[in-house]
């Protein structure tokens, strides 16, 4: 009977091909739909994975980590007092303009940390070292960004804010779906491109028949040399978190409530309670997760279609053959059995590129375009149950064919 499902199915060279793509197609749909959800949800925590901090300290009305209200400076040595804190650092987290020569402008988030701290690390670093961030104006961007930042190089300057910023390293893997490009500097040069080199200078005035002063904040600029070093972070300043090392065998959740009493309006995080705050913001308040989802339904169900439709054609091209098995005395069951089989075959055939020319499109993405497409074991698995499902689904419509024949049919002209 098995070789009477391959016969069946190889009979049609051009039929079976066509069957084959149309697996291909929902497998592929399916998985890179998965695969762009997982990557997308797991690149919206990509600055998270950076962080070797066992807590996260940032303000209370955090909904996601670009988005929240900056903590004064003065938090972090309120943090490093609180008993069971080993080691505090700051990280900022801003927005700057970025202009090479007379280019377009592009927005970028500046990520300040401390080059000689231990909690925060730009992953993946392939050419430069962190420690030349130390000097004056300088910063790391990821391979992926260099197109739209318009440098190609170690060495190349550009204009952040209305700063110079030399590159002094790449990394590759740090580019997030759901973010402009990063660029990894120090927390004092970070601090100089968010204000971009400018003052405020408040300008008030009486209004004339009124008791009421009207009051202007005026930007002015303030020309930094590029060989003068920014300045320390003052008490003015702000930073957007505090990173923290707990002290060995310290309760985390304990740790957490006693640096949220220590520092007011702050809310502490654990890694993995960050990760799953920020992935959970883009999977239910954004449409994400729902367009995504409606795409891997869509490849669902058009190879269900392709696949019943070739599945229900060959059932009726070979009624004939199935008759002369019931004449001969071969039960339903077995009918069906080669019908099941024949789907089965068609479901490994199919899923076999599919799957591999997904990964490849995954490997193509990633080094192009640094956007991961993450094709996990457990999708792999659940797409060849989905694949098999499609194809016995269609199998067992085209059942319904043969469970009226009449054997009969055989002496019929």
């Amino acid at each position: 009977m098995v070789s009477l499902a391959r016969k069946n199915l190889l009979e049609d060279i051009p039929r079976f091909l066509v069957a084959q793509a149309g697996i291909m197609f929902a497998v592929s749909l399916v998985t890179i739909q998965t695969g762009i959800f997982n990557g997308f949800t797991r690149s919206a925590a990509q600055l998270i994975y950076n962080a070797n901090a066992d807590i996260w300290v940032t303000s209370d009305t955090l909904v996601q980590p670009e988005l929240s209200l900056p903590l004064p400076a003065t938090t972090l040595d309120q943090a490093q007092e609180v008993a069971g804190v080993a080691r505090a650092e700051a990280l900022i987290f801003k927005s700057a303009v970025w202009r090479h020569s007379s280019s377009d402008i592009n927005l970028v988030r500046v990520i300040g940390f401390d080059p000689q701290g231990q909690l925060f690390n730009p992953n993946n670093l392939i050419q430069g070292s962190r420690q030349a961030l130390q000097q004056p104006y300088t910063a790391i961007a990821d391979t992926s960004t260099l197109r739209s930042l318009n440098v190609s190089k170690v060495g190349d300057i550009a204009e952040l804010g209305s700063l110079p910023v030399r590159l002094v390293g790449l990394t590759q893997g740090n580019r997030s779906i759901t973010s402009n490009p990063f660029v990894f500097t120090s927390l004092e040069n970070a601090n100089a491109y968010a204000t971009g080199g400018q003052n405020a200078r408040l300008s008030c005035k009486l209004q004339t028949g009124s008791e009421d002063i009207q009051c202007t904040s005026i930007p002015t600029n303030q020309k930094q040399s590029p060989q003068a070093k920014p300045r320390q972070l003052a008490a003015s300043d702000t930073i957007s978190f505090i990173l923290i090392r707990a002290q060995s065998g310290q309760d985390l959740q304990q740790l957490k409530q006693r640096l949220e009493t220590a520092i007011p309006n702050t809310t502490a995080y654990t890694q993995a309670e960050l990760i799953k705050k920020t992935q959970q913001f883009w999977q239910r308040r954004t449409g994400v997760g729902f367009i995504l989802g409606l795409g891997a339904t869509v490849g669902i169900i058009v190879g269900g279609i392709i696949v019943g439709q070739i599945l229900y054609s060959s059932v009726s091209d070979h009624l004939r053959e199935f008759g002369t098995l019931k004449a001969m005395g071969a039960s339903d069951w077995t009918i069906y059995g080669v019908i099941i089989e024949q789907s089965l075959w068609m479901a490994v055939l199919g899923y076999i590129p599919g799957i591999v020319l997904c990964f490849g499109v995954g490997a193509w993405t990633f080094a192009t375009q640094g956007i991961t497409i993450l094709i996990t074991p457990a999708t792999a698995i659940a797409v060849f149950g989905i694949t098999v499902a499609i194809c016995v689904g269609s199998a067992i419509f085209a059942i319904q064919k043969v469970t009226r024949v009449d054997p009969a049919i055989v002496f019929k002209a």
